[in-house]
């Protein structure tokens, strides 16, 4: 029998204010409503959804999903363009990495255009407010599916 698909969806600081904060860069969409967008694009799917203001959280929330999850989606916000200590905790994990951002970082001030996370994700979905998590749970049960599919094939011809 298959594993049940968990996945993970992180988010790092002042994401909690979301609708309040900066409207006219990040939408009125609360973080609630952003976590209703998920579970009901995680089509049966397990989701764990949290959010955080603290890098130390975060990365132990990281290194738990390595364990319990098949796939991660991660808006680390700030965090993005700061942590190396982020980025370490991701090269750990074997799943899935889909990096998520309501805004279009590369669209704005030159100090967003560095991510620590892209260069251990298989994507990144960015620039289409609260639609981009939709996409970007879509996208890691995607690669979730893909990977199992190729698994249960390797696993049928040997």
């Amino acid at each position: 029998m298959p594993e049940p698909t968990v996945l993970y969806v992180l988010n790092g600081p002042n994401l909690n204010l979301l609708g309040v904060r900066e409207p006219d860069v990040y939408g009125h969409a609360t973080l609630a409503d952003v976590q209703a967008l998920c579970e009901a694009a995680a089509d049966g799917a397990t989701l764990v959804f949290r959010q955080t203001n603290h890098e130390g959280e975060l990365i132990d929330w990281i290194h738990e999903a390595r364990e319990k999850a098949s796939a991660l989606v991660l808006n680390a916000a700030g965090y993005t363009h700061t942590s190396v200590a982020l980025h370490d905790a991701l090269k750990t994990l074997t799943i899935p990495i889909v990096e998520c951002h309501l805004s279009n970082p590369a669209a704005r001030e030159r100090f967003r255009h560095r991510s620590y996370v892209s260069p251990v994700a298989a994507g990144v979905v960015s620039g289409f407010g609260s639609f981009s998590y939709e996409l970007a749970v879509k996208a890691a049960l995607r690669l979730v599916q893909e990977r199992t599919g190729a698994a249960g094939r390797s696993n049928q011809t040997t």
